[in-house]
């Protein structure tokens, strides 16, 4: 691939070195950047969950109790806290009842959103909930608006986390005695569109009503999160915030990384620089967007008691070429790997409010951790990227400054080219720098002030070009390497960034 600027981009003035630097003295130790921003969504989408992450117990594919081993192990690596289930468009069609109760007696569905699949519901309450103890995360339940009732709802809540009554005796009866812990309660899912098309004053009124019956069991804490807009639709947000603001937990948000709804979206892998450059400034847009819905929140909710929720966001380009178009199945580039961590940055800027982000989506969907076909696994780009950023995870911001080139792109949109977010837990201080340059390498200084460092070490994923990707029966070619070129001296840390790379230091 040619890395050929054109016309439409020009670069500011060029400093001798460009140069972050972290501000130790105003540190706030209560900014913490919340382990749920590396949270997953898996929807009965495509091979998300049949193929992905459930094969059955009598798959011939390696599995435990009916979950994959290899993404399980995979998961597990990345130290995934949160999940959300069932969707997505699919949760506010999803009747939870007729995934329990023994497999054979369990009514097959039609996934009338994603492709026309007829699903046969082995994956139901108790098989989320199970993997949900697997992988030790948090599980974040999308309840039925749209075509549920509020007794459905209640019921489902009363099902899985009651330690007595009607429900717990059905849960009972269908193999789990103890109850489960549910802290994140989605009061439908896209509710200004596929989860019912409502107006957000009417909305507004649902949810207040919804959410009465969905109460605490046994001990258990519902955060119960509203419905909240897509992008741009501050109006949204202000007029749900208004009406419901007092009963809600937290509101949803979901922003995606696409060219538009209509029409082509764009290979995934076959892509101009200008593509590039223009993906970079529309990912990075997503953060004047969280600061305009926070401001509506700030007016309607001054203690900061309601957070965000950006759950659901990652790119979206055409399906691979001969797959089901409803299935939303995409290859994984070096360039989905940028926006992973340009994004996640912008997350961890804005931690007083953003309390969770889920990746769309955990497996075969999107911008994916994982690709599975047969017996086989990738892991993605973007996966070793929350890898890499698992120091980050339950750590206090490091504020800090960049100096750095600017980039116009098409669209009037501006993208730094050196991208960084740092933070600090257990003594050590992770900074992770992103060169979004396709050709040119960095000289960065990390000036330290009167901060004392010993060591670093650092880690880094960048590729051979852009476009390159993992695939199936081929060796790696984006993957998580140890990174030896940081040096410490004259009260600064250097190091010689390369294109197109995403490095993470930990210094001590």
């Amino acid at each position: 691939m040619a890395a050929t600027l054109t016309a439409a981009m020009s670069v500011g003035s060029v400093s001798q070195a460009e140069t972050v630097t972290l501000k130790f003295d105003q540190i706030d130790s209560t900014a913490v950047i919340m382990p749920e921003i590396y949270g997953q969504f898996a929807e009965h989408l495509g091979a998300c969950i049949y193929g992905g992450l459930w094969v059955g117990p009598e798959s011939p594919i390696p599995n435990t109790s009916g979950y994959r081993n290899d993404v399980l192990q995979a998961l597990k690596d990345l130290k995934v806290p949160v999940m959300r289930w069932p969707g997505g468009c699919f949760a506010d069609e999803y009747h939870w009842r007729d995934g329990i109760g023994p497999l054979k007696d369990r009514p097959t569905q039609v996934n009338n959103n994603w492709g026309g699949t007829v699903e046969d519901n082995s994956f139901g309450t108790h098989e989320f909930f199970n993997l949900c103890e697997l992988l030790g995360c948090e599980p974040y339940l999308s309840g039925n608006v749209g075509s549920g009732t509020v007794q459905e709802l209640a019921q489902w809540v009363e099902y899985i986390t009651a330690a007595d009554g009607p429900m717990a005796r059905l849960r009972e009866a269908n193999g789990r005695k103890e109850p489960w812990k549910l802290k994140y309660l989605g009061v439908g899912n896209e509710s200004w569109g596929c989860g019912g098309n409502f107006t957000p004053a009417y909305y507004a009124d649902v949810y207040r009503r919804y959410q009465t019956y969905c109460r605490d069991f046994s001990g258990n804490r519902l955060y119960k999160i509203a419905s909240g807009a897509s992008d741009y639709d501050y109006k949204w947000t202000d007029v749900v915030m208004k009406g419901a603001g007092s009963k809600m937990n937290g509101i949803s948000l979901h922003y995606y990384t696409v060219t538009g709804w209509r029409g082509s979206k764009g290979s995934a892998t076959e892509f101009s620089p200008e593509d590039y450059y223009w993906t970079m400034g529309k990912c990075l847009e997503i953060e004047p967007v969280i600061e305009k819905h926070i401001a509506i929140m700030d007016k309607r909710d001054p203690k900061n008691r309601v957070g965000l929720m950006v759950d659901e966001w990652g790119t979206w380009w055409d399906v691979e070429p001969g797959t089901n178009p409803g299935h939303l199945y995409q290859q994984n580039t070096m360039r989905d790997a940028m926006v992973a961590a340009l994004s996640l940055n912008v997350f961890q800027r804005h931690t007083s409010r953003v309390k969770m982000a889920n990746i769309a989506q955990v497996a075969n969907v999107l911008q994916s951790m994982v690709l599975t076909r047969g017996d086989q696994m990738v892991l993605t780009p973007t996966y070793y990227v929350f890898k890499q950023y698992i120091p980050h995870q339950g750590a206090v911001v490091v504020p800090l400054e960049v100096e750095t080139e600017t980039m116009d792109v098409r669209g009037d949109r501006k993208v730094d080219l050196l991208q960084a977010t740092a933070s600090r837990k257990d003594g050590k201080t992770a900074v992770s720098l992103t060169n979004v340059s396709i050709d040119r390498d960095m000289d960065v200084e990390l000036p330290l002030g009167d901060f004392k460092v010993k060591t670093v070490e650092g880690s880094i994923i960048t590729a051979p070009t852009i476009d390159s990707y993992n695939d199936f029966g081929k060796a790696e070619t984006v993957t998580l390497k140890p990174f030896k070129g940081a040096r410490i001296g004259k009260g600064k840390v250097t190091l010689k960034l390369p294109a197109k790379s995403i490095v993470t230091l930990i210094m001590e």
